[in-house]
């Protein structure tokens, strides 16, 4: 199985040395951190299903091409950059387990692109609907139908990763892929939510991570160890993780930066834009996860200004 990773080798983003910077945003409400680290790309989350239907919208329940989306999307777009629809997420209902035919699937992502003006599609696929093999199966069949009629669209997965790197279900998605002719762009690895036993340091848990699936993927796309590197993502989980006593530190997201530079990785991002700031009052600064802060000591951007480099 080879030469299935288009744009492996070149980075389409940044330019050598230089990875770019694309956090995860809320695809429906604007946060005053959206532009901090100037982004070259924004991830926008997330379109998945109505809840039953082969419907996308954005978190299940906006209109794929509702007015304040859209005006959204062109604010975020206005100083150059651009935005990368992500499928999928930890909620609701993705929607290769809603749609029943890969044609449809295909013509779903394709409504969902076109909302945004966007050529980029990343999958954020974790929890069942990773080990659920037919929809693993109909998700493949469908990007690669939607790449064949749009073969300027570029695909990323975006993965759960542990400290011994892809797990059999991730690595079985990626050979689903392969086994579809789909063309993968980027392998983005979600650095984070480890488990209990993880509690030092969050900056050394995403680079070891990151080496062993460099390892797998080497083999799986059949490249270079450059050219797997400059097909890898990743992302972390900024502040207080969803797991008790993970923390993730500005010095983390330097420590990931500066990897990131020496083996020119695709892009670094973030979960999220939105939760770049400190929080206003202890209790949300806990040690569980808040949605719209970081739980950490910082000044707004702060993140993002460490990502970006």
């Amino acid at each position: 199985m080879t030469g299935s990773v288009a744009g492996c080798s070149t980075d389409s983003e940044g330019s050598p040395n230089s990875p770019a910077y694309a956090p995860y945003v809320s695809a429906t409400e604007a946060s005053a951190t959206d532009s901090a680290g100037s982004p070259t790309t924004y991830n926008l989350a997330f379109v998945i299903s109505d809840g039953g239907a082969c419907t996308p919208k954005w978190n299940g329940s906006e209109a794929i091409g509702d007015s304040s989306v859209k005006s959204r999307i062109s604010r975020l777009k206005r100083d150059g950059a651009t935005v990368r629809v992500s499928f999928g997420g930890a909620s609701g209902k993705e929607l290769a387990a809603a749609c029943d035919s890969a044609s449809a699937l295909a013509a779903a992502y394709a409504e969902a692109l076109d909302a945004a003006g966007s050529a980029q599609a990343d999958f954020d696929i974790e929890g069942e609907q990773l080990t659920d093999s037919a929809s693993v199966a109909l998700r493949s069949k469908a990007i690669a139908r939607l790449q064949q009629e749009r073969p300027d669209v570029e695909v990323s997965f975006t993965l759960p990763v542990m400290s011994n790197g892809l797990d059999a279900a991730g690595l079985a998605l990626l050979e689903s892929a392969n086994t579809h002719d789909v063309q993968v762009s980027t392998v983005n690895l979600m650095t984070m939510n480890y488990g209990e036993s993880y509690t030092g340091d969050m900056g050394g848990y995403a680079l070891t991570p990151a080496g062993a699936a460099h390892a797998r993927l080497k083999k799986v796309f059949g490249l270079s160890d450059a050219g797997t590197w400059r097909g890898m993502a990743l992302t972390s989980m900024i502040g207080v993780n969803d797991v008790d006593g993970e923390t993730f530190t500005l010095s983390d997201a330097a420590q990931v930066r500066a990897f990131a530079e020496e083996k020119e990785i695709a892009w670094v991002s973030m979960w999220s834009g939105f939760r770049d700031r400190q929080c206003r009052d202890a209790a949300s600064a806990s040690d569980d996860a808040a949605t719209d802060c970081s739980g950490v000591s910082q000044s707004s951007g702060a993140f993002a200004e460490a990502f970006a480099g």
